[in-house]
């Protein structure tokens, strides 16, 4: 009976909040989702044992899991927690975050399954993943409609992006079942350019200024709409390109972007925000999307002068490990540590964890940037993810299924 009641204390604090349940499926996601993903890459690179015949190829199902089944889980914590204090809205109730993390979750466990036995599971996996985005998406339209708040500008632009995002987990469904390889592409390249891409950029452009003139002396806030505006359309020039493979054309989209992008890291203080190591850690993450940006540029001009493509997956990974993944573990740090009272300030480990992170970034695109074995260098940036993700996860996750420690709901 002691342990009946315990497990009922246990999940009704769990269930108390969306990000407690949402940042738990994230946190697992990061660990199991790489060591799936180096499971397979020791057997096809290392040649420790021969790779399994999966139901799909690998690299696709690392698509999905990673675009649909590590980000999201975050990202409708984040969302669904901050909407409503973004638009003095109503509190999503449990009623839909509930339901949506379990089809999320169960989703995903079947696609793992799926991977083994077959697509039937493949496709009941994403149908149900499918399911719980919808009604994750639905909480947050409702949060949006009723509220009566003059801006909503971020919300508006983040819910277009999830829609892109339900649009590119129903393609991969279509993918699924009738192998069309447009329905596989636009899944890509819409959760890329028109889910991730745009949902950070409003994310980074409503909080990093905002933290940044909390906790600097003499801050100026800069934060042209505009700006974001541009850099949006661009996100979604450059992803209809992709899905036009017009890849010698990306640099009219990716060089404005750029541009942009260093802009806001210069007028939102990336290096005055090294003083502040839980700040610093948002805009190191969002200067790689100068990075990524670069490297995109540069590639698609040298394409369309030469005709080659120097530096191979060096730019998505760029921008998938090096701003997406990183911004994904900046903001989560920092919404736990918020929501469940303890001190905004990251520790020594979180830090050392954020920047031994960076190393993934760095060791997955060595091997296109400069000719290293790919053979070492993509099982050894698996390995570092899982060791970062393996130890943000201890550290972070029993958080979310204990009480406040300043004893305040949520």
């Amino acid at each position: 009976m002691p342990a009946m009641t315990t497990l009922k204390k246990t999940w009704y604090t769990f269930t108390a909040a969306p990000h407690r349940m949402m940042m738990l499926g994230g946190a697992a996601q990061g660990v199991l989702t790489l060591l799936w993903w180096l499971f397979d890459l020791l057997g096809r690179y290392g040649g420790l044992y021969a790779a399994p015949a999966w139901s799909i190829a690998p690299v696709w199902a690392h698509t999905f899991l990673m675009l649909y089944g590590f980000f999201p889980f975050f990202i409708f914590g984040f969302l669904m927690t901050t909407y409503p204090n973004w638009m003095n809205g109503e509190k999503i109730p449990p009623r839909f975050y509930i339901p949506s993390f379990l089809l999320l979750a169960a989703g995903i466990a079947l696609f793992y399954l799926g991977l083994l036995a077959g697509k039937a599971l493949l496709l009941a996996g994403t149908t149900l993943v499918l399911a719980g985005w919808g009604i994750a998406l639905y909480a947050l339209i409702r949060v949006l409609l009723r509220a009566k708040h003059n801006d909503k500008r971020h919300p508006i632009v983040t819910t277009l992006a999830l829609i892109m995002g339900w649009l590119g987990i129903l393609s991969y469904l279509v993918w699924l079942a009738s192998d069309n390889p447009f329905a596989l592409a636009f899944s890509r390249h819409a959760g890329i350019w028109w889910f991730m891409l745009p949902i950070l950029l409003a994310v980074s452009h409503k909080m990093i200024p905002f933290f940044s003139s909390r906790v600097l002396d003499n801050y100026i806030l800069v934060r042209p709409y505009w700006i974001l505006y541009f850099m949006l359309a661009c996100a979604v020039l450059h992803g209809a390109l992709e899905l036009a493979q017009q890849a010698q054309l990306l640099w009219l989209a990716d060089f404005p972007l750029l541009a942009c992008s260093l802009y806001f890291s210069y007028s939102w203080g990336l290096l005055r925000s090294f003083g502040i190591k839980l700040l610093a850690v948002l805009h190191v993450s969002f200067f790689w999307l100068s990075i990524a940006t670069l490297l995109y540029g540069v590639q698609s001009l040298t394409l369309f002068v030469t005709g080659s493509a120097p530096f191979g997956l060096a730019p998505l990974h760029s921008l998938t490990i090096g701003f997406f993944a990183s911004m994904i573990l900046a903001m989560a740090s920092r919404v736990t540590l918020g929501h469940s009272g303890r001190e905004l300030e990251a520790d020594a480990v979180t830090w050392a964890l954020f920047l031994g992170f960076q190393f993934t970034a760095v060791a997955r695109i060595a091997p296109d940037l400069f000719g290293l074995p790919a053979s070492l260098f993509f099982p050894l940036a698996a390995g570092i993810w899982l060791a970062c993700y393996g130890a943000w996860f201890a550290k972070y996750g029993p958080i979310y299924w204990r009480p406040r420690i300043d004893h305040r709901p949520g």
